[in-house]
């Protein structure tokens, strides 16, 4: 880049700005700004500004001695409106900028950018578009730039070159040590305002005064969330005090106009949906009850007619709900005419497959939750409880339960050929049954699910135990009782009253750990550490910073209306206030070296490392499909990660040479989950094997799991008798009355004893917007701002990775169709598509419930 002349030339050196105006994200002018169409390029004139900075001349007075020299400002010019493919504007603006850039100040490497008008605008690029002797220069933002009152410094973005800390252009490095120092912002305390940039961390003491802190202490760890810095509670000063929520703000809905509505959509779920649902639910004939599955399916078929909100109704409503959400999105007076929800995947085909033993099994495999399962290795099963506080929990599942089942098989010839397997929620959950079961309407038990895996490759449940704590002096032991399938009669409904304990104990462990606990909170300090301290610059930054889209801002969401103090999590699932507390007590075992799916699947004995397989395991049940869609996904994303990454690390000595790297790792471990920082298992990082692995690992986390995990939830919960988040009362006994109802009117008994109707409505309403697809979703393999990089090797690699999950797409709509893979699709008929890589076709489903797609990011 050095010697290049003439850069300027006759008419200067123009570029072209792409900026998106608060206007055009703002939703009560959605429709009159971008729907209409309007411009805002007005606002812009000669109050935004830009500056190049060299990468190669730096300045020559004392004081400015070691910075790229800046050149001159130039303002932005109107330039055009940027349609999307459907003639609609996205909100995007184009502008036009001429730099007086000489001939010897070189090529530019960096931008300042000011705003001296009113209102924020979102920046997205700035191109250069002909830099004699070098080409089209390319600046990449994807930023908030807010007036520059706000700042204390200027606001500076680079090309999107990329660069190890000690290859960086010396005219550059004190720009980017800068940009990094303002992120940490280690000097603010707070409380932070909407504009500010600053990651730091914080322990999740905001979930209200009520509940205890998470995190800081060996009794209640917890992954860091981010600091927001608002003051303390008044009541508890260990607590925050409650408020507006900040997040930084580059990680802020806003600029993704359908992440919006599904924003204001839990809103109107918290300030206006459950408040209503409570009052219909209290006037019911049946008060709080459905009574039938016929019931339940009237929802999806008539809808549920609301009172509307009309006059004095209206009136009384909570200010914040018609403030912030009736009148922005133009709700006016009939918001809750109808309540009406579409119909889940799972009863589409058959409303009734779900109560099958098969469909019960395949769920296992294929369902929301497919992470549980594990092949039981001794018999009968252990408990790893200890003994001291538990006495023996060892389960009372024996040979005679199950042995007409296992197709003329011992028990010993079963587990010797992998044909045993287990979800087991008893030690999971015994530690906090007493405390579960004295909650009001509350009644769980602790359940361990045996399944034989049969000739033709399903899986079917041969016993279940339910276990109920008993003390007995010093020690909290179990009351257990096991039940056999039985397919008809009121032994019958025993059975499916045993399976959905079991399911209810799916669901409550689905929401609290696989969901939050493994996706969304352990993300978090990931996404923290990479902003504070690697550089935008940096080639781990440039592979991340894609998978964290949103994140913290979801997770901040959650914190004030899910997770939270009487919260929607503690109002629908099972464990109530005790929730988080569990989660808690899970995150204790957490490893981050088993969240690599090959791993996990090794853990839980489901596979078995073979080096001639394309994967390097095995399965042991090889129609698994979690597991061989998700093996085919791991694997695109290792062999993705691994291309790019050793085109910037040669060898390991580079790696430990790269100061940022180093800083990343050690603050990930130290700090954002400084409360395991002594686990054994952390990589050193040291290698760059250790990298690869470990940005697969991330990638894993924050795209397919989560997908695997997320977008099916409201496919099958979203009819609750198949997944219910309560139980209620205990399984009848022959004599007491519940027994008698179950004989006389089972569909009635079997709804009583699972979630209520205000619970089922209010958590149904719940998975369909976490299930939802944004209309502008960006899918594994897909990149959101194509001149992300200049490095065209990182390109050509990218567009492999793209390729390869192209080929998974084909690769799982032909095990879908393979009629000896009965698991795809099972009695429902409803085929497993949760790991279908990048597709954004949501043709023929209802407003994104496609149940299928894996996008980039946790981003709901």
């Amino acid at each position: 880049m050095l010697g290049v002349r003439n850069l300027a030339g006759a008419g200067g050196l123009k570029g072209t700005v792409v900026l998106i105006p608060k206007k055009a994200v703002e939703y009560n002018d959605f429709q009159g700004t971008v729907m209409g169409g309007g411009t805002d390029t007005e606002l812009f004139g000669g109050r935004v500004t830009c500056q190049l900075i060299s990468s190669t001349l730096r300045g020559r007075t004392a004081g400015n001695a070691s910075r790229g020299k800046v050149g001159k400002e130039a303002n932005l010019e109107p330039c055009l409106v940027k349609k999307s493919l459907l003639g609609v504007p996205t909100g995007e603006q184009k502008f036009e900028v001429t730099f007086n850039w000489s001939m010897d100040l070189g090529v530019p490497g960096a931008i300042i950018v000011k705003n001296n008008d009113e209102k924020e605008f979102f920046l997205k690029t700035i191109t250069l578009d002909n830099v004699p002797g070098h080409g089209a220069v390319v600046f990449i933002a994807n930023s908030w730039v807010y007036p520059q009152a706000k700042y204390s410094y200027n606001r500076v973005f680079f090309t999107n070159d990329t660069y190890l800390p000690h290859q960086m252009p010396a005219a550059l490095k004190p720009y980017r040590d800068d940009e990094l120092r303002n992120l940490r912002g280690d000097e603010q305390q707070g409380p932070y305002e909407v504009h500010d940039r600053v990651y730091r961390y914080d322990v999740y003491n905001d979930l209200g005064d009520a509940r205890d802190v998470l995190g800081g202490s060996t009794d209640l760890p917890y992954p860091r969330r981010g600091r927001t810095g608002r003051k303390p509670s008044p009541n508890k000063p260990d607590h925050e005090s409650q408020g507006n929520v900040y997040v930084p703000c580059d990680e802020q809905f806003g600029h993704i106009k359908e992440s919006d509505f599904r924003e204001y959509a839990l809103k109107a779920l918290v300030h206006g949906i459950i408040p209503i649902l409570r009052e219909f639910c209290d006037k019911d004939d049946t008060p709080g009850e459905f009574d039938s599955f016929a019931d339940v399916l009237k929802i999806y078929k008539d809808g549920i007619k609301l009172p509307n909100i009309r006059g004095k109704e209206r009136s009384s409503l909570p200010p914040q709900l018609v403030k912030d959400i009736i009148t922005p999105m133009g709700m006016g007076d009939n918001l809750w005419s109808l309540f009406k929800l579409p119909r889940p995947h799972i009863i589409n085909k058959d409303e009734k497959a779900w109560m099958t033993d098969d469909e019960f099994a395949r769920e296992m495999l294929a369902g929301v939750n497919p992470l549980m399962i594990k092949r039981l290795t001794e018999f009968p099963p252990k408990s790893s409880l200890d003994p001291s506080k538990y006495g023996d929990h060892t389960s009372t599942i024996t040979e005679a339960h199950i042995a007409e089942r296992l197709e003329g098989l011992t028990v010993h010839q079963a587990l010797a050929s992998n044909r045993l397997y287990i979800v087991d929620q008893h030690d999971n959950l015994m530690p906090f049954l007493i405390d579960i079961n004295n909650l009001s309407n509350s009644f769980v038990y602790a359940t361990r699910t045996l399944l034989f895996l049969r000739g033709d490759g399903t899986l079917t449940p041969v016993a279940i135990e339910l276990s109920s704590p008993l003390l007995q002096g010093d020690l909290t032991t179990a009351e257990s009782t096991v039940y056999t399938p039985e397919d008809a009669g009121v032994e019958g409904w025993i059975w499916q009253l045993a399976k959905a304990y079991v399911s209810v104990n799916d669901y409550g462990w689905h929401q609290l750990i696989s969901h939050w606990l493994n996706t969304h909170a352990v993300m978090e300090p990931f996404v923290i550490a990479t902003n504070r301290q690697l550089s935008v610059t940096h080639p781990v930054h440039k592979l991340l910073h894609l998978h964290y889209r949103d994140t913290m801002n979801i997770n901040s969401r959650a914190r004030g209306m899910l997770i939270n103090a009487d919260g929607v999590i503690e109002k629908t699932v099972f464990p109530g206030k005790h929730a988080m507390p569990m989660s808690s007590m899970v995150y204790k075992n957490w490893n981050f070296t088993e969240q690599a799916l090959p791993d996990d699947l090794i853990k839980r004995g489901m596979a078995v490392e073979d080096p001639s397989s394309p994967h390097k395991v095995r399965l042991l049940i090889e129609d698994y499909p979690y597991a061989a869609d998700g093996l085919a996904v791991w694997h695109a994303i290792e062999q993705w990660v691994a291309d790019y990454l050793t085109i910037y690390y040669p060898d390991d000595g580079v790696l430990q040479g790269d100061v940022e790297l180093q800083a990343w790792w050690k603050e990930v471990r130290e700090v954002g989950h400084g409360d395991l920082k002594d686990a054994a298992w952390w990589p050193e990082m040291q290698t760059v094997a250790e990298l690869i692995k470990s940005c697969a690992t991330i990638i894993w986390i924050g795209s397919a799991l989560h997908a695997a995990v997320n977008f099916g939830q409201y496919a099958y919960s979203g009819y609750h008798p198949n997944k219910p988040s309560m139980s209620r009362r205990p399984m009848p006994v022959p004599g007491s009355k519940e027994y008698a109802e179950l004989s006389s009117d089972p569909e009635r008994a079997y709804i009583h004893t699972i979630t209520s109707l205000f619970q089922a409505l209010v958590g149904i309403s719940l998975m369909e917007i976490l299930s939802k697809h944004s209309s502008d979703e960006v899918y594994l393999g897909q990149h959101d701002t194509p001149e992300w990089t200049s490095d065209a090797k990182a390109l050509e690699a990218f567009k492999r990775f793209g390729a390869r999950l192209v080929g998974i797409e084909k690769q799982v709509m032909d095990m879908n169709e393979d009629t000896r893979l009965k698991n795809r699709i099972g009695p429902a008929k409803f085929p497993y598509m949760l790991l279908f890589p990048n597709t954004s076709d949501h043709t023929g489903e209802a407003e994104g419930l496609s149940a299928k797609g894996i996008p980039n990011s946790i981003s709901i």
